[in-house]
């Protein structure tokens, strides 16, 4: 796919704060890598993100998965996205009624909303979830992303429950800024794609989970590579997100000059 706008030309199509910052991390550090951390010790998050900090636009997180929770692991985990420059995904994946998604994004003992710069939704839900979470999070500068596909074998996200995503989307551009998907779905240039499941082992694992490398994603067009397991489970994490960084970017570089 020959791309027609880089991320820095794309910045002036986007409305939402965290669009622009993400696009614009991006630029400044040659990567387009997100990194899944999935760790369930709060030492063992803070210690990978500050490995592969230098690497990553963006780091996702699973925070009510850590058995040992405690607001100083927020502190130390948005000092370390200040210091080495990139956002924070928290991958909730809300799918509730507007009042239960607005009690979890705002309260509990996450409050994601005070920290999260990105989270994402199901749409099966339907438009009103977008409108809830948005009048939390709008104007304390935070997008979403919605869930037009997923990499899981089976799913039912895709055709037009993907279509019907997109077009729920085009009514909140201010607050959703792009999707979880598989490829590009829409030729507008403010959409930011963000593609799970990405090894350069092009396989599948025992829980249905399937992987595209990062030139095949790149290629569909995905704007962010999205790795788990093939840096955290490496034998040295932070050669792997630099081998991951390296690889997106030059996927993309390509996807601008061909």
């Amino acid at each position: 796919m020959i791309r027609e706008y880089s991320y820095e030309q794309r910045i002036e199509f986007c409305s939402n704060p965290v669009a622009k910052k993400l696009l614009s991390i991006c630029k400044e550090k040659q990567s387009n890598l997100c990194v899944a951390a999935d760790f369930t010790s709060s030492n063992a998050l803070i210690a990978f993100a500050e490995l592969v900090g230098s690497e990553i636009c963006m780091l996702k997180t699973h925070i009510d998965i850590l058995h040992d929770f405690h607001p100083n692991t927020i502190k130390k985990l948005q000092e370390l996205s200040h210091k080495e420059n990139f956002v924070i995904f928290e991958d909730r994946k809300f799918a509730d009624i507007g009042n239960t998604v607005q009690l979890q994004y705002q309260g509990g003992p996450f409050k994601m909303v005070e920290w999260a710069d990105l989270i994402n939704a199901h749409s099966v839900v339907g438009p009103d979830i977008i409108s809830a979470l948005k009048n939390i999070g709008l104007s304390s500068n935070r997008a979403l992303l919605l869930l037009a596909e997923m990499s899981s074998s089976g799913t039912l996200a895709k055709e037009e429950y993907t279509e019907a995503t997109l077009k729920m989307a085009e009514q909140h551009e201010d607050f959703v800024i792009g999707f979880i998907c598989l490829k590009k779905i829409s030729n507008n240039p403010k959409w930011i794609y963000f593609t799970p499941g990405i090894q350069f082992a092009n396989d599948k694992d025992d829980l249905g989970q399937t992987y595209q490398t990062p030139d095949s994603a790149i290629k569909a067009g995905s704007d962010i590579i999205i790795v788990g397991r093939g840096i955290y489970q490496a034998e040295n994490p932070k050669q792997a997100a630099s081998e991951y960084r390296k690889a997106g970017w030059s996927s993309y570089a390509f996807s601008l000059s061909s």
